[in-house]
């Protein structure tokens, strides 16, 4: 089974990737495509309580440090 990288989603880093390899190559553009980094309970669904957008950063190769921590969740 695929590594779940949004829980408020369901999206899968395989559909992340699959996003990229058609051309996503930011956070907005994953957003748009996937839908991932769109939700609003990443700390209650994610088991780790913490908001997708730091580990799609990470899948894209961004920098994470100047970013807001939560995209979905405020």
């Amino acid at each position: 089974m695929d590594k779940i990288i949004c829980y408020c989603k369901n999206i899968s880093e395989a559909e992340i990737r699959s996003a990229m390899d058609k051309g996503a190559k930011s956070l907005q553009d994953i957003k748009e495509t996937t839908g991932a980094c769109t939700g609003s309970d990443c700390k209650t669904l994610n088991p780790s309580g913490k908001c997708c957008a730091d580990a799609i950063r990470t899948i894209l190769g961004e920098q994470k440090s100047d970013k807001p921590k939560c995209c979905c969740c405020g």
